[in-house]
């Protein structure tokens, strides 16, 4: 049977996706191949081949997406899992932007069936990153959380976390997306100059731990001046900045980043099974639009996930 995926095949802007006709694969031992319904978009699939990373052309073509949700239409040897068995698909290390996709058994959770396939494959690249940005900074009870970059994909389910865990969030973002930012459960002060006395004036009592999805000069200068203990500041963009500033990057196959995102993902599935984590799609895409879809992303949005429908 024929397959068809989307790549990169060269370095430079969304121009250079492109479709690859092949064989449909097939799963080999502790593997399953999932039909796809829906595929997360993220800034890393556009960022992949935009140079950004460098310009390696050994590397080339490019597979991308890392999320997907689906039904398991072929088993190896060795899985558990049963065909007809609809799944969200995180992490597909070898690209999720296709008609189907061959996985290992570890990277598919049961979708539960109060889940879109949209939802289900929005959720757990942004997730799991949330996640541990929050374990990472030990969000509890009490605490005052700033995040910076609160309507974003990661930052808005970071706001969510910290506040089902009991902390009181300040979440910076565009005067626009404030009401957002307030629905997610923060108090929302809009970035830019004067940043560290809004911040301040929202938050009297001071900031106890801050999560960085942005990455801005602005945003670590106001973390480290306004958190006192610096293992509780944590981007998820490493670099000069944060190097220089002694603030921790999560990611990077750290060991603990690794667990953290593997004990998050059955988490994540329950608490957007349940309602209590909102997973707001913005856009849907066929999959075929998919250059389309990274330059909108790429570029101001509304805010949610950006999906592609094969």
């Amino acid at each position: 049977m024929s397959h068809r995926r989307i790549v990169a095949r060269a370095f430079g802007g969304p121009e250079v996706l492109a479709v690859v006709d092949g064989d449909l694969p097939e799963p080999g031992p502790g593997e399953v191949r999932v039909s796809l319904r829906a595929i997360g978009v993220n800034p890393y699939d556009f960022k992949s081949y935009s140079g950004l990373f460098g310009a390696d052309e050994s590397k080339l073509p490019i597979a991308l997406g890392s999320e997907a949700s689906g039904v398991i239409d072929a088993v190896g040897a060795d899985v558990s899992l049963d065909v007809g068995t609809e799944v969200v698909v995180y992490p597909a290390k070898g690209g999720s932007y296709a008609d189907a996709v061959v996985v290992p058994e570890t990277s598919v959770t049961a979708k539960p069936v109060n889940l879109s396939w949209e939802q289900a494959a929005g959720l757990l690249a942004a997730g799991v990153t949330a996640a541990d940005l929050v374990e990472t900074v030990a969000t509890a009870a009490g605490d005052t959380v700033l995040v910076h970059g609160a309507a974003g994909a990661v930052g808005s389910v970071a706001v969510q976390l910290a506040a089902a865990r009991g902390a009181v969030v300040i979440g910076t973002a565009r005067a626009n997306n404030h009401d957002y930012v307030r629905q997610l459960g923060a108090t929302p002060v809009k970035y830019g100059p004067g940043l560290l006395d809004r911040v301040r004036a929202s938050a009297p009592n001071g900031i106890d731990a801050a999560i960085d999805t942005v990455g801005s000069v602005e945003a670590a200068d106001v973390s480290v001046e306004l958190v006192s203990d610096p293992t509780r500041i944590v981007t998820t963009v490493p670099g000069p900045t944060a190097v220089e500033r002694g603030i921790t990057a999560v990611g990077g196959g750290d060991a603990a980043s690794v667990e953290n995102r593997r004990n998050a993902r059955p988490q994540l599935i329950e608490l957007a099974a349940d309602g209590a984590l909102n997973v707001r799609v913005a856009k849907v895409f066929a999959l075929f639009d998919a250059a389309e879809a990274h330059r909108q992303l790429a570029g101001p949005h509304e805010p949610g996930k950006f999906v592609l429908i094969p």
